[in-house]
């Protein structure tokens, strides 16, 4: 990447932070070939906050659009959801979810994480699994953050197919396909229960 002048970097800077608020000072500066503190200082001056506060400012606004889950519902933090297309979480892995001798994360913390992300995606007041399609890819282990990404794939009426992929950094640990159904109430929910 070319060097920048200080106006074209800034610039550059607050548009990529826009399009991705969860680059870190460190990758910004590897990004546009600057020291850190030349990136916290850019950031300071533009009144662009550190990556904790556009981490909480980002999640707040996802869980403000929640509508087919509670926020307690939601296994992980919720960091991106627009509904019907995408979402992403956050589950950082602590002893409490590790099974003792091996300490490695329980497949159901896993799995809790990516089915409330995929519920989350369906744009109805109830959501139901239908069906999961999914394989554990590789242990995540005590101290781990698994990152889930859901995409919607499809949608036909209520019905929805979901994908789903957790990783701990670039490797893919989780990934999965869903059928989802949405319902505007319990009534609809009951209904489809008895077909």
């Amino acid at each position: 990447m070319a060097r920048y002048s200080k106006e074209e970097r800034r610039r550059i800077l607050e548009d990529a932070l826009a399009k991705n608020p969860f680059f870190t000072d460190e990758e910004l500066s590897e990004r546009f070939k600057v020291s850190v503190s030349t990136i916290r200082l850019d950031r300071g001056e533009m009144g662009i906050p550190e990556l904790r506060e556009r981490t909480r400012a980002v999640a707040q606004e996802a869980y403000s659009r929640l509508k087919s889950l509670d926020d307690q519902e939601l296994i992980g933090e919720l960091l991106e959801l627009v509904i019907g297309e995408r979402a992403c979480s956050k589950l950082s892995i602590d002893e409490s979810m590790v099974l003792s001798k091996a300490q490695v994360a329980r497949g159901h913390y896993l799995f809790a994480q990516a089915n409330s992300l995929a519920i989350a995606l369906v744009d109805a007041k109830i959501a139901l699994t239908g069906s999961v399609d999914m394989k554990f890819l590789r242990p995540v282990h005590l101290g781990e953050v698994s990152v889930a990404r859901g995409t919607v794939l499809k949608r036909k009426k209520n019905k929805y197919w979901v994908e789903i992929s957790a990783k701990v950094g670039a490797e893919e640990v989780l990934h999965g396909n869903w059928i989802l159904f949405g319902f505007k109430d319990v009534e609809g929910a009951k209904k489809k229960e008895m077909e």
